[in-house]
């Protein structure tokens, strides 16, 4: 006979608390774990149009997204300042959030000034200081069928959580190690890596997965060409005689806001600044460097496949650039670029 099933099923997020427990069932992943800088909290949840409990965002089980990853997203910053807490280049997101859904045929059913209020909204009614939003919009119950039935059946939704440094404080200050990893970014004209959309992770998680398998912090891929493209959810740049160099929006990679961030302050502090393609041999000859993405920030990389980058240490301009980075919230960086705006309470 079979089981009886369970009084009760949660999901995985509410039963964060059981990981330690299993921990020793996770092999190499047992040492490693997104709850070191990602604490799920029950902060309200903007869905469809209005802040809701956790429990009362449902999402139907034959949701296209959930089936064929037919969802667009965003990770935005919103950081505590001497001036209050300040969302981070929200309309350059919500912009690439409807770019990424008119190339999937998605219709987002508000405007962007109506996500951009809600975005407010989500922030404020979590009550934190300093937050990570994830916009998503996902195709809902529209059909099986890998081309929806249903064109217009969308859901959307606004979550609001802690998230401190994604690859840890003591990466984040003195540099990750990584890998490059057998996994390739998909080819050209075969799914468009410019576009922030859900399925794409899957090829993050390959990637990731591998590294984390083999003991490193992240992984590396490379594009189908052989050449350098990026990290499981980064960009990267290295540093060479006083040059940045960082893989064109072509070389199969997401054109981070952060990535752009950095260029653009970059040339404030008149580093120049190229975007080429590079070979996988280049890392290792490069004085240093770093990633970027709204999750890790500014992380530099001491370590590349056992290799050390430069002195093995976060070199001086990565210093730099965190520093400018960072100082856009502590008040040492002035916003010139006009990316930051208060949160509305």
């Amino acid at each position: 006979m079979g089981e009886s099933p369970p009084d009760k099923v949660t999901t995985t997020a509410g039963r964060l608390e059981q990981c330690g427990a299993a921990a020793d069932t996770l092999g190499p992943f047992s040492a490693w774990s997104p709850g070191k800088v990602y604490t799920h909290m029950a902060h309200p949840v903007w869905f469809n149009g209005s802040l809701r409990s956790d429990e009362e965002c449902m999402v139907h089980v034959r949701s296209h997204a959930l089936h064929y990853g037919s969802a667009v997203f965003e990770g935005v910053r919103a950081y505590a300042t001497p001036d209050g807490t300040q969302l981070f280049r929200l309309r350059d997101h919500l912009e690439r959030l409807f770019w990424s859904a008119s190339l999937y045929r998605i219709p987002v059913p508000y405007s962007r000034e109506e996500l951009h209020a809600a975005c407010h909204e989500a922030v404020a009614a979590s009550g934190l200081e300093s937050a990570y939003l994830r916009p998503i919009v996902s195709r809902g119950d529209c059909g099986l069928g890998v081309i929806p039935a249903k064109m217009d059946v969308v859901d959307v939704a606004i979550l609001v959580t802690n998230w401190g440094a994604y690859l840890g404080e003591e990466g984040r200050e003195k540099g990750i190690r990584a890998c490059i990893t057998s996994w390739q970014r998909p080819a050209p004209n075969t799914i468009p890596p410019g576009a922030k959309a859900a399925g794409n992770y899957l090829s993050s998680q390959l990637i990731g997965l591998e590294a984390r398998e083999r003991g490193f912090d992240e992984g590396i891929a490379l594009g189908t060409d052989g050449l350098l493209s990026e990290g499981a959810g980064e960009n990267i740049f290295i540093a060479q005689d006083g040059v940045l160099y960082t893989p064109p929006v072509s070389s199969s990679i997401l054109g981070g806001i952060t990535r752009n961030t950095a260029i653009q302050l970059a040339a404030d502090l008149d580093i120049p600044v190229r975007e080429q393609a590079l070979a996988r041999e280049q890392i290792y000859q490069a004085d240093e460097m770093f990633f970027t993405g709204t999750a890790v920030e500014i992380t530099p990389v001491r370590q590349v496949d056992h290799l050390p980058i430069g002195g093995g240490e976060k070199g001086p301009l990565t210093s730099r650039l965190q520093d400018a980075f960072f100082g856009l919230f502590e008040g040492r960086t002035q916003d010139r670029w006009s990316w930051l705006e208060p949160v509305r309470r």
